[in-house]
């Protein structure tokens, strides 16, 4: 807990010379305001401003200037950049003129969320694994999908070439206080990932963002390009984000339950039925963009189907091996290009509603999904999340949950932005469609 003339001292004695005051819009891109250390004390005074109405999504230009509040516990040196002149950081939440957090900033949200499963007595820890590829930049260092790599899955150096540049990653982000679980070569050549300890929902939110920043930034310094897309090549796996999640009550794991056949309490199974009732609305924000449905299709390691298991991969929903501290639910839809906080804010959102109504989930699915027939899926009950990002705005803007927990705000800028992206993909005549069509009509 970094006090403020903490955080001054730590300025002068480390010769930082610049601090950037981060911030997420509602897509979940990271922004930023970068000031000299003259002007820390305005800014740990929280009287830096912009402006909010050039951020899409936030705010009219009639209402445009919004302050930016440091987290002081967010303070890190970015160990990348010049040792003389340092980089730092804050993480700030937005604030109105009034001195009102602004409703609409995504980490408030999940703020709001977390404040109201501490009133049920609940802290809501999350772990995620985050998947990102690795190409080569052209001469002019724009990116591009080619790499000379072949490695595949728990691969290593020399046949994973991403090795070094992997390596140089889980470093710096050591040196800003992440531990590093695992990291590995992932299934498609030139994609990896790299796994951090989980940790309550808004630290971990505020880590995937850093995380991001860390890895295109080391990976630009190696000569590449890391991207987040989750489906940037035709015929490969596509990146996830899985988030593994489970519940505290004074520092105990309640999702545990040693006398049940799964090991998983009854509050566990009301977590999990809240989130296969809100699913669809909820994959809108899970898989943000019309290409995220290109990696949710079959045979590709990704789930399509909305159900749950303890003894197999392929549904949505999966309840890994691991029991005491380690018993956890994990969701395998979400992708990296999402916006984190919303992400959480939505999933616990989601369990603490089928908590609180008692919800029961379907029984759990202990085969591989793919391989039944439409017919079986049917006789069991098996849905579907959205095929494409079409039906996934009209889930989202008809359920009055999500509506509840981001606001009628957020909703409506999400839905307008993404009506508006699926009808210029609609409009766009791909290079498939040349090769399939021109020679044939």
């Amino acid at each position: 807990m970094y006090t403020k003339q903490q955080i001054i001292d730590m300025i002068e004695e480390e010769d930082v010379e610049f601090i950037r005051l981060q911030f997420t819009d509602i897509f979940g891109t990271l922004k930023n305001l970068a000031i000299t250390s003259s002007q820390i004390k305005k800014a740990l005074d929280n009287k830096c401003m912009f402006d909010g109405s050039s951020i899409e999504g936030f705010v009219r230009i009639e209402e445009s200037d919004m302050y930016l509040y440091p987290d002081l516990d967010t303070f890190e040196i970015f160990p990348w950049r010049p040792q003389q002149g340092k980089v730092a950081r804050f993480i700030c939440d937005v604030y109105t003129p009034d001195g009102k957090p602004y409703e609409n900033d995504s980490r408030y949200i999940l703020k709001k969320v977390v404040g109201e499963a501490k009133e049920m007595g609940y802290d809501f820890a999350v772990g995620p694994e985050c998947e990102f590829f690795l190409f080569h930049t052209d001469d002019d260092g724009n990116p591009t999908t080619t790499t000379h790599e072949r490695a595949g899955y728990f691969d290593l150096g020399p046949t994973d070439l991403g090795e070094n540049c992997r390596r140089d990653m889980i470093l710096n982000l050591e040196d800003m206080g992440f531990e590093i679980e695992a990291s590995h070569h992932e299934v498609a050549p030139a994609q990896h990932e790299i796994d951090f300890k989980y940790d309550d929902a808004l630290t971990t939110a505020d880590n995937i963002m850093t995380f991001k920043l860390t890895v295109k930034s080391i990976a630009k310094r190696h000569g590449l390009y890391a991207t987040f897309m989750p489906k940037p090549k035709h015929g490969v796996c596509g990146s996830g984000m899985h988030i593994n999640m489970s519940l505290f009550h004074d520092g105990v794991n309640i999702f545990e339950d040693t006398e049940d056949e799964n090991g998983l309490s009854e509050v566990a199974y009301h977590f999990i039925a809240g989130i296969m009732k809100h699913m669809k609305a909820m994959t809108m924000v899970f898989n943000p963009l019309v290409n995220s449905y290109k990696r949710l299709v079959p045979g590709y390691e990704a789930p399509v189907y909305i159900a749950w298991s303890a003894k197999n991969r392929s549904p949505l929903i999966r309840i890994p091996a691991s029991r005491g501290e380690g018993t956890r639910v994990e969701l395998r839809s979400p992708d990296p290009a999402t916006n984190p906080y919303l992400v959480m804010a939505l999933c616990l959102a989601a369990g603490l509603d089928g908590i609180k109504n008692k919800l029961e989930p379907p029984k759990s699915v202990d085969r591989n999904i793919f391989e039944m027939t439409a017919e079986e899926r049917t006789e069991l009950g098996i849905e579907a999340i959205p095929e494409n990002l079409y039906e996934a705005v009209n889930e989202f803007k008809n359920d009055d949950f999500v509506h509840s927990v981001l606001g009628e705000h957020i909703v409506n800028k999400l839905v307008e932005a993404k009506t508006r992206e699926w009808q210029e993909y609609r409009e766009r005549v791909t290079e498939w469609e040349i090769e399939e069509y021109l020679h044939k009509f």
